[in-house]
């Protein structure tokens, strides 16, 4: 009680207190660390007393008890929950936050407002293979590198229009046309393929890479998705500025070629996506 009269008596004494707007706008950011082992991932940062605000009053209204809570069979996400909603919720007040966090992430996404990404509508992509999503068990991974159970992707098909690319004894769909830009469908297929950029030891996801034409499209007048892959943006002007080239080997995988003052010619591949390759003998083999 003491503690927080003198905070009351603080700020009134010195409203504006010893920081500047800069010094505040200097702290601000969110962290979302990597996944732990049961997936779940932690979350730390600064919000700015505006941003704050902001999401005072958007909890107030969507972790209030009752309201988007998944154990419901229909959750209350907008009016005002029932009675016996609210008396049955057993969730935490930081429960109730993340559940609104996430109603407030499937309201965006769904209704379309965010426009495009890449060439395509903002949303969420997951790639898993026939097997895993028939006997509904195993994960799936997003294109934001983000191992999902398969409960998770059943569920999500119910929330909005969200890209799912199945791989069946693992083929890809094989689309053509002869256009310089990767259609979407072309798009969602490499997000699967590739899950993030091909250069060597790049950890970058999918959602932030760009699409490039192993072979140039000046020689082949074709974008054929068996030619394209996924780099990031620093990565991808190494091939027109770095003297880097790229080419496929018979694994299909996009090796990366330095020029000769780095390396003589020794192509290299990223398995940072695919760690599962690691486990596979003759996948490092270069062709003849």
């Amino acid at each position: 009680q003491l503690s927080k009269l003198a905070d009351k008596l603080t700020d009134c004494l010195n409203p504006d207190g010893n920081f500047t707007d800069k010094d505040r706008t200097r702290r601000r950011g969110i962290t979302i660390g990597k996944q732990d082992i049961d997936g779940m991932s932690p979350i730390n940062g600064y919000l700015t007393p505006e941003a704050r605000a902001g999401w005072d009053a958007v909890l107030a209204k969507l972790a209030a008890p009752g309201m988007c809570n998944p154990d419901d069979p229909a959750p209350c996400v907008n009016g005002t929950p029932s009675q016996q909603a609210i008396e049955h919720d057993t969730r935490s007040a930081g429960q109730r936050n993340h559940d609104a966090l996430a109603a407030l992430t499937r309201a965006g996404l769904a209704s379309g407002d965010l426009g495009q990404h890449n060439g395509l509508p903002a949303t969420i992509i997951v790639s898993t293979t026939l097997k895993e999503l028939e006997a509904g068990c195993g994960k799936a991974i997003t294109g934001g590198g983000i191992l999902l159970p398969m409960t998770d992707v059943i569920r999500l098909a119910s929330h909005a229009h969200h890209y799912l690319c199945i791989f069946d004894e693992g083929k890809a769909i094989g689309l053509y046309h002869t256009k310089r830009l990767a259609s979407p469908g072309q798009r969602i297929v490499l997000y699967a393929k590739d899950r993030g950029c091909s250069f060597p030891n790049c950890d970058v996801p999918g959602y932030l890479t760009e699409v490039h034409h192993v072979t140039d499209f000046a020689k082949t007048k074709e974008t054929h998705i068996d030619d394209l892959t996924q780099g990031c943006g620093p990565h991808h002007k190494l091939v027109t500025s770095g003297g880097w080239t790229t080419r496929k080997n018979a694994n299909g995988d996009t090796d990366w070629i330095p020029p000769p003052h780095l390396d003589r010619g020794q192509p290299r591949t990223n398995t940072f996506h695919h760690p599962e390759k690691l486990l596979r003998d003759g996948d490092d083999e270069d062709p003849d």
